[in-house]
């Protein structure tokens, strides 16, 4: 009985680490200023793999001169289904405006970024909390197909790809885990 338990737990880790979260693929996800300490944003859309991808974040005057700081953060995701490391970005500050820019590398799905407000008192909120906006890719993976302006053939800018192995990795992981914890037994 346990070995079906833990089998059935290593199941369910497997199909839930192959997941977008709850991400609506082509559908950038920003956030709404009034919400925020920000007055306005803007960054561009869609993101293009090898072309630089630009976010101003222009902070609010209330946070402005309570001598709020901002922290922004980005991770881009790959077609392929992973997601690399979050990174604090370079961020050049010009009064409340906040600029920064990346690269994208080939065959990204979208960016990810977000917003960790620091105050005088030592507190800091994040925005979105627990989460990240989303501008996605001009050419992104999603149920078997490629979407965006960018999308040809079965790939990315006329290159016909293979579908990207979100399962494998995980599958292949799922079973290790099954027959370690079945031999244990």
């Amino acid at each position: 009985m346990r070995t079906v338990v833990a089998l059935t737990l290593i199941a369910l880790l497997a199909v839930s680490t192959t997941s977008y979260a709850a991400k609506t693929a082509g559908q950038d996800n920003g956030p709404e200023p009034e919400d925020t300490p920000f007055e306005s944003y803007t960054a561009t859309t869609p993101s293009v793999s090898g072309e630089t991808w630009t976010l101003v974040v222009v902070m609010d005057e209330a946070h402005m001169s309570n001598n709020t700081t901002f922290e922004i953060s980005s991770q881009i995701c790959l077609n392929d289904g992973v997601c690399d490391p979050p990174v604090v970005q370079e961020v050049t500050i010009d009064g409340a405006t906040h600029t920064t820019s990346l690269t994208p590398p080939n065959d990204h799905s979208y960016v990810n970024w977000r917003v960790k407000a620091m105050y005088e008192d030592d507190t800091k909120d994040y925005f979105p909390y627990g989460s990240w906006y989303t501008v996605w890719s001009s050419c992104y993976y999603d149920d078997g197909s490629y979407y965006g302006p960018d999308a040809e053939g079965g790939g990315c800018g006329g290159e016909s790809e293979d579908a990207p192995g979100f399962t494998l990795i995980p599958a292949v992981a799922a079973i290790g885990l099954a027959i370690a914890v079945a031999r244990r037994d």
